[in-house]
């Protein structure tokens, strides 16, 4: 694994102003930035991301940091873009058995990191999308190969990537009728937790959230999809979200992988649950790097990564700008 000489608060410094001072100069995508962005959050001085620990709230602070140099406004936690969700202390026994498995760390919060784009018209800013990532990973657990750091590079340093470029676009683009949230979650790995904590505590109602698009491991490319360039999207015939983004260019098919329920694995679920139309982006190939020390950068398709970000921009401008709203297609909503 890569292991770099800057102390780990420079490492966030000097990302966080290489990606605000790109943002200033144009807000076209940035290759680059989706590099340091990504570069940083799978690098080994993260130690994996582990969930509820110091370094997935280091993460957080990334974000937070990123989110507040695009000029978009706070939705976390007392005018702050974090907010902090405790765990159920002691932890549910399956939680625990699985954490033992892995680093010895006391594990009482989580955390998420918002930000808000508000809409531009007064009729449609109450209205939002959401997109969401999930800023955790497995953190330090049993070496393979010599190696015990779960970068969760694909997983999802990848997705977490994806929203905050969308993030820096957006913001540097023109405002949409819309609201759009930006939300990344903790503790994804361990059941959701930082997930339930932001529907208990949303920055608006729950009715209000017109979609949620969540950016879950879209690292690299699925050849089950044809072409391979494109990507997919989880429960794409439980509503007809999928094709109004395929409409508006979009490359983005159904997912080839049905017998994975992957529309029930994903942060998007529990919002799903709530009746809002949650479905999550993904071009996982079920790769053997899935929950392994070897989910590293040097895996990254950046060319295709960078492709699907700024593929889906002109969709959701187009979602943020419309009054249009999806609907469950008949027995689409669980």
């Amino acid at each position: 694994m890569r292991r770099t000489l800057l102390p780990l608060l420079l490492l966030l410094t000097l990302s966080s102003s290489y990606c605000r001072l790109s943002a200033a100069e144009s807000p076209r995508f940035c290759a680059d930035c989706v590099r340091a962005d990504e570069d940083f959050l799978a690098s080994d001085e993260l130690h994996g991301r582990g969930s509820a620990t110091r370094d997935e709230h280091l993460a957080a602070l990334f974000a937070a940091s990123l989110f507040q140099s695009f000029g978009l406004a706070p939705g976390g936690d007392n005018g702050s873009y974090l907010q902090k969700a405790p765990l159920p202390q002691p932890l549910p026994p399956r939680i625990a058995a699985f954490l033992s498995k892995f680093q010895d760390t006391p594990r009482t919060e989580t955390w998420n990191a918002v930000a808000i784009l508000p809409g531009s018209e007064a009729e449609t800013r109450h209205e939002a999308i959401l997109l969401t990532a999930h800023l955790d990973h497995l953190g330090i657990g049993p070496a393979v190969n010599g190696d015990s750091i779960y970068n969760g590079a694909d997983d999802d340093a990848s997705g977490t990537t994806a929203v905050l470029e969308l993030a820096r676009v957006l913001a540097h683009g023109p405002r949409p009728r819309r609201t759009i949230i930006f939300a990344l979650f903790g503790s994804e790995e361990l059941g959701g937790f930082g997930n339930a904590w932001f529907l208990a505590h949303p920055p608006v109602p729950l009715a209000q959230i017109v979609a949620n698009l969540e950016f879950e491991m879209i690292g690299r490319p699925d050849p089950a999809t044809v072409p391979s360039t494109d990507f997919w999207l989880t429960g794409y015939g439980r509503s007809n979200l999928g094709p109004q983004l395929a409409k508006h260019g979009a490359r983005i098919a159904a997912d080839p992988h049905p017998k994975e329920h992957f529309f029930r694995r994903s942060d998007n679920y529990a919002l799903a649950r709530r009746g809002i139309i949650a479905q999550t982006v993904s071009s996982f190939n079920l790769h053997k790097d899935y929950h392994q020390p070897s989910d590293e950068i040097g895996k990254i398709d950046f060319p295709y990564m960078v492709s699907v970000i700024s593929s889906m921009q002109k969709p959701i401008t187009w979602l943020a700008n419309t009054r249009w709203r999806p609907t469950w297609n008949s027995g689409g909503k669980p």
